[in-house]
């Protein structure tokens, strides 16, 4: 591919957008699939990659490896006033492991084609990790200091919670993030367009909290021929599927309000919480991280049990991923007993808090003006992730965090099936726009 479509990335001057798509194909040729162990193949390299890439603008990036090969890259930048407090710009290396046959194209080629950047983490998320990178080069080559510090952390292992990541900076390394008070991060930032007068970008001002954890039904072992009314097995899967098919009760936190009042401007109608069906159904593929936050969920993800045929096991086990709306902790965890029984034993396997704030300020202030001013029809709107993200280790410095990773999207992709889908592909354009957005959002905010 020629230059035009490549950009720069080899340290050889050019704009933000000139170099973002070369950024994001390298950064998805190094494969940093996050197995949920403590091997992380890749991720030393990605924190070498970026290293070099702001050493070669005048940074001093460090690296940081919390164990053999689990590695983050942090560097500031000084502003034009320090008094002020610093800024963090944070993501992460990371991705989830992709099996390249059900994929079209190589998830780990960084190809561009059909006007897209694709390969795993194209938008999770080392398109924002390219798009802070090119910002960030361009604005220190040409000498323009941002207004106050801003801190850039390169993360590792978010993707199976940040415990070698930005849990270990948090922990180990506070002095890092001296001074910020305010974050932005992934899942935010992208549109969705309503009509041609008007296109909402949805910023991440909350999201739900986690529960990873592990079911246990003991029972009486037996020979597999034998009538056993204390099986396992059969009590556990009764648990399970009651778990399953389990409709949370509808909570609506603030986050969520606000951006059900900005669909009902936007549609022209009042929405009901209680029945979200035809809102859902406009709102294309984000439906399925808008309709997981209006309650909490428990989705069943593993079963094991027994290790012959003919062997009735001793004990059964099955893994679930709990995710619970801010202020719902206590709620859904006596939800969560009562539906699965006093049979089954639970265990927390990982949790982490859930996040909100409020939409306002001169950080939300200073995203408006910046999509505004790429796209006339822009309207900011807060909204939740159903997920989780690094920034739930960041908050524990008292820090607000956003997810604000602007893109500019074709109505028709799909945007909520890229992350952690196949065929994982971001648009050139929509890295472009993005880049355009942080340059401006970093000279105002």
């Amino acid at each position: 591919m020629g230059e035009s479509e490549s950009g720069r990335a080899d340290g050889v001057r050019g704009t933000g957008e000139d170099e973002v798509v070369a950024l994001c194909s390298e950064l998805i040729r190094i494969d940093t699939s996050n197995y949920g162990d403590h091997s992380g193949p890749g991720e030393r390299a990605a924190a070498e990659y970026v290293a070099e890439k702001l050493a070669e603008v005048g940074l001093e990036p460090r690296i940081f490896e919390s164990h053999k090969g689990r590695a983050s890259t942090v560097a500031r930048i000084e502003g034009e006033d320090r008094s002020r407090p610093a800024l963090l710009i944070h993501g992460h290396t990371d991705v989830v492991p992709a099996n390249a046959d059900d994929w079209t194209r190589d998830p780990f080629g960084g190809e561009v084609a059909d006007g897209c950047v694709w390969g795993r983490g194209a938008v999770d998320m080392k398109d924002m990790d390219a798009m802070t990178l090119a910002v960030v080069r361009d604005r220190l080559r040409s000498g323009r200091k941002p207004p106050r510090d801003i801190v850039l952390a390169f993360l590792a292992d978010e993707e199976a919670g940040g415990v070698f990541g930005a849990k270990h900076l948090v922990d180990k390394h506070p002095d890092l993030f001296e001074g910020v008070t305010e974050a932005i991060g992934e899942v935010g930032g992208f549109s969705f367009t309503v009509n041609e007068n008007l296109r909402l970008y949805l910023i991440e001002t909350a999201e739900k909290g986690m529960h990873w954890m592990r079911l246990t039904v003991d029972g009486t072992a037996g020979h597999g021929s034998m009538t056993n009314k204390d099986n396992a097995i059969t009590e556990l899967c009764e648990a399970v599927g009651r778990l399953g098919r389990h409709e949370f009760p509808v909570r609506v936190t603030k986050s969520v309000r606000g951006f059900l009042d900005e669909l009902s401007d936007a549609f022209g109608t009042e929405l009901d919480p209680e029945d979200m069906e035809t809102t859902l159904a406009k709102l294309g593929g984000i439906a399925r991280m808008i309709g997981t936050t209006l309650r909490n969920t428990a989705a069943p993800t593993m079963l094991g049990a027994g290790y012959k045929v003919n062997v009735i096991p001793g004990q059964a086990t099955a893994h679930v991923d709990g995710r619970f709306l801010p202020g719902y902790e206590e709620e859904f965890l006596a939800d969560l007993d009562r539906v699965l029984g006093p049979r089954v034993k639970r265990e927390t396997l990982h949790s982490d808090k859930a996040l909100e704030t409020d939409f306002d300020g001169s950080l939300v202030d200073a995203m408006q003006a910046a999509l505004k001013a790429e796209d006339p029809i822009a309207r900011a709107v807060p909204y939740m992730l159903s997920g989780g993200t690094d920034a739930k280790s960041f908050a524990d410095l008292g820090i607000r965090c956003f997810g604000f990773a602007p893109l500019q999207l074709p109505p028709e992709l799909d945007f909520a099936g890229m992350f952690h889908g196949v065929d994982e592909r971001v648009p050139v354009d929509g890295l472009r726009f993005g880049v355009r957005v942080l340059d401006r959002f970093i000279e105002s905010c």
